[in-house]
């Protein structure tokens, strides 16, 4: 080893031995400020109450309707039922102590600036980091506690009792995880409202945007657990949630600042100044007169090159899509040898597909409007989902292009006609979709990474311009030649393939 590499890998060893210092540092500080929490929580009555009655009470009260409806169950013959319903219960037992962690989280910042106590915390030599986790480690720890406390009584009467239920280890691995991923999830979103409201009652408003999706995503978990041969995707949901916490943490550790959290008194809602900060970047630098080209020149096409990262992250997506409805095929097949003996009927429909793009130009309508309906929702669920929710919607469809076309390989029968059936129109269509997906994806996830010089208001407000300034001048246009290529220019070239 030269003595430069020696040199090199000895900077490299000190430069992470720094790192993990520094976050050894920064977790016993932020220990520091949840310890003081515990202590504060442990000594109100309005919290401890209803954690001591969830925790006790409501697991009494699951074991007693358990074991009515294990003996309607009995009495009816359906005992068979029994493995698959039970394990319903803990999750419920676990979830409502959990609910109380959003109660405390709502009063880690705006509470103490109610109870003018935030000042002194805030003057304190600690980081906005430190701060910030070991306010949200406060608001998980008791509530979790009691969650897990709770579980425990419900399944130890569930084992020791009549039912002499023995659930497999992996399934109460799965339920504590569950349990502690929502947990995290209601806590660092209640973080974020409440650093950034100025009174509990908004925060307690803005809650119902955090109960209400975990509400949801729970009957979701139910319902998947009632199926004992579907309880796997629970891991992808617990994958999920993991991600959605890592983003909220990023974000709210970004978006945390004492000096405004201290200085705000009071939410405005300035129409007038969101309409100019959206309108501005809608219309991008033109002047004074609008003038089409000038617009794309100097607006749409800055835009669209900004949108690389997120083009990039749309496009491995979307290969990803289509190698996993690929890789399904092999697990799936279904039987395309039967269309072989059907092909005057194939042809049949499609003179008939042919002769109805020709006769009824609604068809180029109704193909446009699908398209922007699809794209309106995977935007609009972008913006509530960190832009996650428009990377599925876009990418479904390609996974089922790649099941479809695997399928039609693995058959023996000749791909050609199907990849031309999606061709002529898919070079116009799936730029469009990319492009859309993109601007989706930064307007839903800029909040949880807004630039240093921009409050989060004015970079969402700015995304919004962005997106639809690219819906308007790019994505729309290649989705109405797509609709005009898909209505009369496909059905021909694949007649055309076919010989016909």
């Amino acid at each position: 080893m030269t003595t430069t590499q020696a040199t090199h890998d000895a900077r490299s060893f000190s430069s992470a031995t720094a790192e993990r210092a520094s976050w050894r540092q920064t977790l016993q500080n932020a220990l520091v400020i949840t310890r003081r929490e515990v202590r504060d929580s442990l000594r109100d009555w309005r919290i401890m109450v209803p954690i001591f009655l969830l925790t006790l009470i409501f697991p009494l009260l699951a074991t007693a309707m358990t074991r009515i409806f294990t003996g309607f169950f009995e009495d009816n013959g359906a005992e068979d039922l029994l493995p698959a319903l039970l394990p319903l219960m803990p999750m419920v037992v676990g979830f409502f102590p959990v609910s109380i962690s959003l109660v405390i989280a709502l009063e880690t910042f705006v509470g103490e600036k109610e109870r003018r106590s935030l000042e002194p915390l805030l003057s304190t030599p600690l980081t906005n980091t430190e701060l910030y986790m070991g306010k949200t480690l406060a608001a998980m720890i008791p509530p979790l506690l009691a969650s897990y406390t709770g579980i425990a009584i419900y399944v130890g009467s569930l084992v020791l009792g009549k039912q002499q239920w023995r659930p497999e280890p992996v399934l109460i691995v799965q339920i504590l995880l569950l349990t502690t991923f929502q947990a995290l999830v209601m806590v660092t979103g209640a973080v974020v409202v409440s650093s950034q409201t100025t009174s509990t009652r908004a925060a307690n408003l803005l809650a119902s945007f955090i109960i209400i999706p975990m509400s949801m995503l729970m009957i979701l978990e139910s319902t998947i657990m009632v199926k004992p041969y579907k309880r796997y995707l629970l891991w992808y949901i617990m994958v999920g949630m993991v991600v959605t916490v890592i983003l909220l943490v990023r974000m709210g550790a970004r978006i945390f600042n004492r000096e405004e959290l201290l200085g705000r008194a009071l939410d405005q809602l300035n129409l007038r100044w969101s309409w100019h900060i959206f309108w501005d970047e809608l219309r991008g630098p033109v002047g004074e007169r609008f003038h089409l080209g000038r617009w794309y020149r100097l607006s749409v096409w800055p835009t669209v090159r900004s949108l690389r990262t997120p083009t990039l992250v749309v496009l491995l997506v979307l290969m990803a899509a289509f190698a996993v409805g690929w890789l399904y095929a092999d697990q799936w097949r279904v039987p395309l040898e039967q269309f072989q003996a059907d092909d005057e009927q194939m042809l049949d429909n499609l003179r008939s597909w042919l002769a109805l793009g020709q006769k009824n130009p609604h068809l180029i309508l109704f193909a446009l409007t699908q398209n922007l309906r699809v794209l309106a929702v995977a935007t609009l669920l972008a913006i509530f989902t960190f832009g996650v929710m428009a990377l599925v919607i876009v990418a479904a469809p390609f996974g089922i292009l790649g099941f479809v076309l695997a399928q039609v390989v693995h058959s023996g029968l000749s791909p050609m006609p199907f990849m031309l059936g999606v061709l002529p129109h898919g070079v116009v269509e799936v730029p469009a979709i990319v492009l859309a997906a993109a601007a989706a994806l930064r307007l839903g996830s800029v909040v949880t990474r807004p630039p240093q010089d921009m409050t989060v208001s004015e970079a969402w407000l700015r995304a919004l311009g962005d997106a639809v300034k690219v819906g308007l001048g790019v994505v729309l246009p290649l989705l109405v030649l797509a609709a005009v290529l898909e209505v009369t220019v496909t059905p021909r070239v694949v007649q055309w393939a076919l010989g016909l």
